[in-house]
């Protein structure tokens, strides 16, 4: 099973509010895992927690608004990654014309 973290030890280590942390959830920006009536976010989302944390109370940055941002840095990510296959695949193509 995967390492998790309370939302009640989330809230009062990264000092926010419980709220928070429960509309993050209910924007699907965070998925927690429950047992026992106990929220718990897997230590490998905790970099996401942070970086809404970060934007939401540094940049004052309202939920929608992390929703949109997060929304579209996933997109980006999936075009960059899209980007790169279709070059490796023109560059696999243009060697193969280069032998020729």
């Amino acid at each position: 099973m995967s390492e998790r973290i309370s939302r009640e030890e989330l809230v009062r280590i990264y000092n926010i509010e419980i709220t928070f942390f429960d509309d993050l959830v209910e924007y699907g920006l965070l998925h927690v895992q429950t047992e026992n009536e106990v929220h718990y976010l897997l230590y490998e989302d905790l970099p996401d927690l942070e970086k809404f944390a970060n934007w939401h109370y540094d940049l004052e940055i309202n939920l929608p608004g992390l929703e949109v941002i997060h929304n579209m840095l996933k997109k980006l990510e999936a075009l960059n990654r899209r980007n790169r296959e279709l070059m490796n695949k023109l560059s696999a193509i243009s060697d193969q014309y280069e032998d020729i």
